[in-house]
């Protein structure tokens, strides 16, 4: 039954990783001596963000099809959130990180900004929490039928 509300819920999760991992995430305006410059952060900055962002979008893409199987696809979903939220604590440690070394090359930052989709994790997450809840409830319903039987 692909056609469960979760399954749009895992489809969307995918969705806003890919965005994730295709659109930058932040922007630093850039001052150094008379040059101005731009940097830029995204998940291909950071290997480690990228690999979780790649495994989130595939595992949000394998439990989809899992949906025989709810106690694994649960399982799955939930790994995913752990995920999901290693990637968000992850980007802004590694945007910290950036920030600081930009500083320590002798460049001022002018200005400094999160991009619309430094949120899309959140997005991710959002729609995580909600498969799984939907999820859980589908394995509910199917117990209290077994009673009834």
């Amino acid at each position: 039954m692909i056609q469960r509300i979760q399954s749009l819920f895992l489809l969307l999760a995918a969705l806003s990783s890919a965005g994730m991992g295709y659109f930058n995430l932040w922007k630093a305006k850039l001052m150094k001596g008379v040059t101005a410059s731009e940097e830029y952060f995204n998940a291909l900055s950071s290997y480690l963000i990228f690999i979780i962002v790649m495994v989130s979008i595939l595992l949000s893409l394998i439990t989809i099809f899992l949906y025989k199987n709810r106690k694994l696809q649960f399982r799955l979903t939930v790994i995913n959130i752990l995920l999901a939220i290693g990637a968000i604590i992850l980007q802004y440690v590694k945007v910290g990180q950036l920030a600081d070394k930009l500083m320590n090359d002798g460049s001022t930052i002018i200005s400094a900004t999160y991009l619309p989709a430094a949120f899309l994790p959140v997005v991710t997450l959002v729609a995580l929490f909600l498969a799984a809840r939907g999820i859980y409830k589908d394995e509910k319903l199917i117990k209290s039928l077994d009673r009834l039987r």
